[in-house]
């Protein structure tokens, strides 16, 4: 399931503008999760969490900021406190950031919209 999540990301962010909700992560990746079951959305969180960190050790962008939370502007507290168990700030004050998560998203598809990373890392 982690790969198929990875897989789905990494090709939206090649073609699609925006973000992704959990939703449709669900229904496109074709992963079976009731997200109104706590436990199979926990296990969504879990998945994106464990990818996230994952990418990040490898040196590559951060895929989990693609997926939007529904009913935020943004991302969810979650996605934050992740990236300070990454290193990258508080997350109180990277959520605050107005550019911090902007940014990560157009580093992230600048990344894989690269053909040389595709071929090598996807």
């Amino acid at each position: 399931m982690t790969g198929r999540v990875r897989s789905h990301l990494i090709r939206f962010s090649r073609t699609q503008v925006g973000t992704t909700s959990y939703l449709n992560l669900v229904q496109e990746a074709e992963l079976g999760l009731n997200l109104d079951i706590s436990h199979e959305k926990s296990r969504l969180n879990e998945i994106l969490a464990e990818i996230s960190e994952n990418e990040y050790q490898a040196g590559r962008p951060i895929l989990s900021c693609l997926v939007k939370v529904e009913g935020s502007k943004g991302q969810g507290d979650n996605f934050y406190k992740l990236c300070e168990r990454l290193g990258l700030g508080e997350w109180r004050e990277l959520k605050q950031q107005e550019d911090f998560l902007k940014n990560m998203r157009r580093e992230c598809r600048a990344f894989w919209q690269n053909d040389g990373n595709f071929e090598k890392f996807a």
